[in-house]
C-alpha cells in the first residue's frame, strides 16, 4: 500500500522499519522539525525517525504545524492509501485525518481507554499497573478516542522500568501495525468502539512531580522511581560529607529494614543504600550524580561518604 508515516522519537522507529521491510510504498515521512543540538546548541539535530527515513532514502517533511491549507493540500496530494501515526507529536486536523483513502491509524502505548494522552508508559508504571500493551486505532478528532482495530498486551514486572517497557512496547507496536496494514490491504480489518468506562488520562510528566517524596509508602516511591527511569528521572538530594547534591535515582526495589526508622532516614553499609518510607523501605540500586554516569549504589559509596538524604 501507499502509506504516509508520521512519527518522531525512538519509539516510532521500529514501526517505520517494519513497514519498509514489508514492502509498503512509504511515500512520505512526517516528523518534528530538527531542533538545536550539539555541545553549544549551534547545530540542528534531526529526530530518530528523520534519521532513519534518510537512511531508507525516504522523503521527509518537517512542518511545525498541519493547520495551514498549504500543508493540508500537500498531504492530500500524496494520494496515500493510509497514514500510520506513532508518537508524532502534532495534532492532526480533520482535513488531514480525511486526507487519505482509508484513514489515519495510530499506534498507542496503552490499553485504551486507560491512559489516553502524552505519557501512557510512565503513568502505567507510576500507578502500579501490572499490564500494558499497544492498541492500533483509526484516528478521529478526539484525544486517543478512535475505534480499535488491533491490540496486544504484555505484563509489567514488579521492577520493570519505563525504559524497559518503552522498548518492549515499541517492538509490539511495530508488529501490530504491520499486521493492521496487512489486514487493511486485504479488506479484513474490523473496528470496535472503545468502552465508555475506565477512561484515564496520562498527562505529560511535569518537572515538579519528579522529586521523590519519602513520606509516601515504599511501593509508591518504588513505582515513582521506576516509572520515571531513565527519562526524565526521579531524583532526591543527598549529602556527601557536608555538601548536598541532586542525585537521579534510576533503579530501586522494595526492601526490609530490621529496626524502625523515621520516613526519610537513610541506612547504608559499604554496598547498599536503603531509605525508610512512610510504610516500608526501598533500596536504591542505581544512581547518577550530577555530571556523572549511572552507577550501582556500591560504586557510589566507594567514592563518597553518604551522610543524609532528603
Amino acid at each position: 500500500m501507499r502509506i504516509i508515516f508520521m512519527g518522531t522519537p525512538d519509539f516510532a522507529v521500529p514501526t517505520l522499519t517494519g513497514l519498509v521491510a514489508q514492502g509498503h510504498d512509504v511515500c512520505a515521512v512526517y516528523s518534528q522539525p530538527p531542533r538545536p543540538g550539539g555541545r553549544r546548541g549551534l547545530g540542528l539535530t534531526k529526530s530518530p525517525v528523520h534519521r532513519h527515513a534518510d537512511a531508507f532514502g525516504l522523503p521527509v517533511r518537517t512542518p511545525s504545524s498541519l493547520k495551514s491549507e498549504d500543508e493540508q493540500s500537500a498531504f492530500r496530494d500524496l494520494e496515500a492509501d493510509a497514514a500510520v501515526v506513532v508518537a508524532y507529536g502534532l495534532l492532526l486536523p480533520e482535513p488531514v485525518l480525511e486526507g487519505t483513502r482509508r484513514g489515519c491509524f495510530n499506534g498507542h502505548a496503552s490499553l485504551l481507554p486507560r491512559w489516553r494522552g502524552a505519557a501512557p508508559i510512565h503513568r502505567a508504571i507510576m500507578a502500579g499497573d501490572r499490564e500494558s500493551g499497544v492498541m492500533v486505532m483509526k484516528m478521529d478528532t478526539g484525544l486517543d478516542t478512535g475505534d480499535i482495530a488491533l491490540e496486544d498486551r504484555t505484563p509489567i514486572g514488579p521492577d520493570t522500568t519505563a525504559g524497559e517497557l518503552h522498548d518492549a512496547l515499541a517492538q509490539l507496536c511495530a508488529d501490530l501495525m504491520v499486521r493492521a496494514m496487512a489486514a487493511l490491504e486485504r479488506g479484513s480489518l474490523t473496528l470496535s468502539r472503545q468502552p465508555d468506562e475506565g477512561v484515564i488520562y496520562a498527562k505529560k510528566i511535569a518537572k515538579d512531580e519528579t522529586r521523590v517524596d519519602w513520606l509516601r509508602p515504599a511501593e509508591v516511591v518504588h513505582n515513582h522511581i521506576r516509572g520515571l527511569s531513565p527519562v526524565p528521572g526521579a531524583w532526591c538530594e543527598m549529602r556527601f560529607d557536608h555538601k548536598w547534591e541532586r542525585v537521579k535515582l534510576l533503579r530501586s526495589r522494595l526492601a526490609k529494614i530490621e529496626q524502625s526508622h523515621a520516613a526519610g532516614s537513610v541506612v547504608t553499609d559499604n554496598a547498599r543504600i536503603q531509605v525508610a518510607c512512610l510504610e516500608g523501605a526501598v533500596e536504591l540500586l542505581a544512581l547518577q550524580r550530577a555530571g556523572g554516569k549511572p552507577m550501582p549504589a556500591a560504586d557510589l559509596l566507594r567514592g563518597a561518604r553518604l551522610m543524609d538524604i532528603r
